[in-house]
């Protein structure tokens, strides 16, 4: 579980990042590597996206009580 929670935190990291060059530079870093709406690129977004729902769900499950923290 330790190694699924560490790559889902890169991915957001990564994503985190992605959205901040373009918010402050109008620059898509994935889109610049791997082509405007390749299917490499929306591959990466979608692993980024399902990162960040699977993050979310163990952790509020780890904020449901009587569950034991991971």
């Amino acid at each position: 579980m330790s190694a699924l929670l560490t790559i889902c935190k890169i991915l957001i990291i990564i994503g985190a990042l992605n959205w901040g060059l373009v918010g402050f530079f109008k620059f898509d870093l994935v889109a610049a590597i791997l082509g405007e709406k390749s299917a490499l690129s929306r591959f990466v977004y979608a692993i980024v996206g399902l990162a960040a729902v699977l993050y979310l769900i163990l952790w509020l499950l780890r904020l449901t009580p009587g569950r034991a923290a991971y």
